[in-house]
């Protein structure tokens, strides 16, 4: 099921538009979604699709020939051996025609041959540069894609657009799972953030019988994906989960980080500047500061197994799930809470609730938090989130306890309180049957 994705082919439809050559590179953490992005933008189009494998890089151009013999119709490809020689070969056959080339998977073909960034730099120079050719370099390891559009690299000044695929937010959730309620799109993004292969496995399941029954068995996919992401993507997976671990349970700033994993500051900065580039983790300041700040686990499935999953992990090799579950069920309610709250903040930044707002943050003083200041024109709205039904009267209550922890900031105040549900809503309240009109209409 093919859904979202509006700007990204909106992207790709400009650049197969306009004239000339392009490279463009498409990169984004695995299972996000990049190969149906891309099969999508190749329908009624001239092209191939080539799925690169870690076989061999002889294996790998003998398929490519086969493809580019497809396409041409021209059997002499089947007999190329060289690489670089396949694109000067298809320069020539394809002249001024628009021809798309998909390489999906291209960090295989670089971990198999480092030279071939220089190969495709001589064949794009030399060849195809002066064709009709849409030549699109995909892959999943955000590291080695983002190297490709380094200054150092061969390929530096060839490419003509680069996108890096991210996540759904809400509305793609919703637009996946159009029949459920807004209660449960918010648990599925709490747990299962916005990739879309997670979300294509738990379609028909409630959220806690996805956890119980995709998350929590030993074998499904996704007990065990962090692990498999990490280790596929980083050189010391070990440390790495350790950091992730240490801000699941609660330390985020970089002083409490490094009292519990025992690295050393430098060390660990390095470290979460990595986790922070491939998107795992985010850092943020409170409102109207420029130190202390605080980490989090940005990915929100990758949030959910290191609080829940790994610290289980012996109890599920046991194949102890229902023990384990029982435990998990207890706080599953606070955790909805605290991603609840996140979802209202992204919603801000998204303005999927447009308030005119030029920024939004987070702000906590001494033991004293307030969940989002968006910054209007002509002042600030604060706002509160709660994941609980409430009263107009303890609404009411709420809003007032706001007020007063506004008290210590300047200039014109709003005030905004969002909840599960509200009985009998008065001016500055919404809940969640408002938030779902926001999603499914914008």
């Amino acid at each position: 099921m093919f859904v979202d994705r509006k700007k990204e082919l909106e992207f790709l439809e400009r650049k197969w538009n306009e004239r000339g050559a392009q490279l463009i590179v498409i990169y984004g953490r695995r299972r996000v979604g990049k190969t149906m992005l891309l099969k999508e933008f190749l329908k009624g189009k001239k092209g191939v699709y080539f799925l690169a494998t870690a076989d061999s890089i002889g294996e790998n151009t003998r398929e490519l020939g086969e493809k580019f013999a497809e396409l041409t119709g021209r059997e002499y490809f089947r007999e190329v051996h060289d690489f670089g020689r396949l694109f000067r070969y298809l320069a020539e056959e394809i002249k001024d025609e628009r021809v798309a080339v998909v390489l999906d998977e291209f960090q295989y073909l670089i971990s198999l041959e480092p030279g071939i960034l220089s190969v495709l730099q001589k064949a794009w120079d030399e060849h195809l540069k002066g064709a009709g050719v849409f030549l699109v370099l995909c892959g999943s390891s955000i590291g080695m894609m983002e190297r490709t559009l380094e200054y150092k690299s061969p390929l530096y000044g060839r490419r003509t657009g680069a996108w890096k695929v991210e996540p759904f937010d809400i509305r793609g959730i919703a637009e996946m799972f159009p029949e459920r309620s807004m209660e449960e799109l918010v648990k599925v993004y709490a747990v299962f953030g916005g990739v879309p292969f997670y979300l294509d496995l738990i379609r028909n399941l409630s959220v806690e019988d996805a956890i119980r029954e995709k998350v929590l068995r030993k074998g499904e996919v996704l007990y065990e994906e962090p692990e498999f992401l990490l280790r596929e993507e980083l050189r010391e997976p070990r440390v790495y989960k350790l950091i992730l671990k240490g801000l699941a349970l609660g330390y985020e700033s970089l002083g409490e980080l490094v009292n519990f994993t025992g690295l050393e500051r430098g060390n660990l900065s390095r470290y979460l500047d990595t986790l922070e580039r491939l998107g795992l983790v985010g850092y943020e300041l409170p409102y109207g500061k420029r130190k202390r700040g605080r980490y989090y686990i940005r990915d929100n499935f990758f949030n959910f197994w290191f609080r829940f999953v790994y610290p289980n992990l012996a109890d599920l090799e046991l194949g102890l799930a229902d023990e384990v579950w029982g435990k998990i069920r207890v706080e599953l309610n606070a955790y909805y809470g605290k991603m609840f709250e996140r979802l209202v903040r992204e919603m801000l930044k998204l303005r999927i609730l447009d308030f005119g707002q030029k920024s939004v943050s987070r702000w906590w003083h001494k033991g004293e938090e307030i969940d989002a200041i968006a910054e209007l024109k002509d002042g600030l709205l604060f706002v509160e989130v709660k994941w609980r039904d409430l009263s107009r009267k303890e609404a009411e209550k709420i809003l007032r306890d706001l007020e007063r922890k506004a008290k210590r900031f300047e200039g014109e105040k709003k005030f905004l309180l969002i909840a599960r549900k509200i009985e009998d809503k008065g001016d500055g309240m919404l809940d969640l049957e408002d938030l779902e009109r926001k999603i499914r209409t914008s």
